[in-house]
């Protein structure tokens, strides 16, 4: 019994140093609170691991997000502005509601004509990583070898396709570069998938997240310094839909060009960030991670691009200089990926949504903007059938479920069948 008692200490111990820690992070970069609308923060390992002896990198198989980008729906801009705009033409706004309600208006300027397009640093992230890529594996991109890539059909993840490939062939102009976006490849590339879709929110699942959003959550605080009336607050305006609205507004300001010069983080607290990314955290979990409120089966939902990966990668071993596979879509098909593979544990499955951060399911460390899975592939020569692969998830060494003997490479044999069995098992 003393023992199990110490054995549940030191785990409660791991656990809130570890949500301690990701409160820490974000209240010295409030910015990491955006979750999804991280502007891409580039790699923070710089040097990797060397590989076994005599093994050298020959092809590189990649999924990646668009980078960052203007927010998509109309509404995220105009319903802030409007419900401001109001409350300001009655008298009922605080300075720094008036304030919020001038950036507001020049964000929704900004982005007018271009919901949901690639912004000046998506672009300029998409070159950096194809020009870090092209840097550390020089070896698969020597020569005249083919760069095959294909995007979804969403014009921000073209043009992020299209920068990557624009540097790589800057710094190699014999590639031969093969590049798509079609309908025909969406099955894998952006899989719908209704019935699956379906399970993601069934009630429990929406009451677990409720219960735990309000017990985090409180936007009466921000609406007592945006608003000078509790009356006017509590019969004109939804607050919660005006506060998520706002933290959505607020996060996405560092993936545009007036986040040079301006911010809406000063609407709230460090506590209050961490909060709502809580919430976020939470939401992403259970509609695209293995969380076990819905059966833990979204993930599967990538089950079509993560056998095109394996399918793709046979067929380029057997050749002798295969290049790279590039493919530029979206979060939603990076995070349940990353999650299906099981890279860095994020394959966690759990109910309790409490346990999340401290089990180390930190969703900004997956999916920022410009998000991307590679797969490095090396080997001893082209007749070599000992195949090794390492991850990299944004650009940083990964963990899978494999036998870890030679970690972070491991053997492709053990990867494929892994993988394929784990698919075969869902289907």
């Amino acid at each position: 019994m003393n023992r199990l008692l110490s054995i549940l200490s030191l785990l409660f111990v791991i656990l809130s140093t570890s949500a301690q820690s990701v409160r820490d992070e974000i209240a010295a970069d409030p910015r990491l609170s955006g979750s999804n609308h991280l502007a891409y923060p580039g790699p923070r390992q710089e040097r990797l691991t060397p590989a076994p002896q005599g093994y050298r990198p020959f092809y590189i198989s990649h999924y990646g997000r668009h980078g960052s980008r203007y927010l998509i729906g109309p509404d995220e801009y105009a319903v802030p502005v409007s419900v401001l705009a109001r409350a300001d033409s009655l008298g009922k706004l605080t300075e720094l509601g008036r304030s919020v309600l001038g950036r507001a208006r020049q964000l929704k300027a900004e982005a007018a004509g271009r919901l949901g397009e690639l912004t000046p640093l998506g672009a300029e992230q998409h070159r950096q990583i194809a020009r870090r890529m092209y840097e550390r594996f020089p070896e698969v991109f020597e020569g005249g070898v083919t760069v095959d890539a294909k995007s979804t059909v969403v014009i921000r993840c073209i043009l992020s396709m299209e920068n990557e490939l624009q540097e790589l062939l800057r710094l190699n102009p014999k590639l031969r570069i093969v590049h798509d976006a079609s309908e025909h490849d969406m099955y894998y590339m952006n899989q719908s998938d209704p019935a699956l879709s379906a399970l993601k929110t069934p009630r429990r699942a929406r009451v677990a997240w409720d219960d735990f959003r309000s017990g985090h959550v409180s936007v009466s605080p921000l609406m007592r310094r945006l608003f000078n009336d509790e009356a006017y607050v509590k019969y004109e305006v939804d607050t919660l839909d005006l506060a998520a609205r706002l933290f959505k507004l607020a996060s996405n300001v560092q993936s545009s060009p007036l986040g040079e010069e301006m911010s809406l983080y000063d609407m709230f607290t460090p506590d209050e960030l961490y909060a709502y990314w809580l919430a976020d955290n939470a939401s992403w979990y259970i509609g695209y991670g293995a969380c076990a409120l819905n059966g833990a089966t979204q993930p599967y939902s990538q089950r079509n691009l993560l056998r095109n990966i394996i399918h793709q990668a046979d067929s380029c071993i057997a050749l002798e200089h295969p290049g790279a596979t590039l493919r530029f879509g979206h979060e939603t098909m990076v995070l349940p990926l990353v999650c299906l593979l099981n890279v860095n544990g994020y394959g966690l499955e759990t109910a309790d949504l409490e346990s999340l951060v401290g089990s180390g399911w930190v969703n900004y460390r997956i999916f920022p903007m410009g998000a991307n899975v590679q797969l490095v592939f090396y080997r001893r020569s082209a007749a070599d059938s000992d195949v090794l692969v390492k991850v990299l998830l944004n650009e940083n060494e990964a963990t899978l479920p494999l036998p870890a003997d030679l970690a972070p490479y491991y053997r492709w044999s053990d990867f494929k069948k892994y993988y394929t069995e784990k698919l075969d098992a869902y289907e």
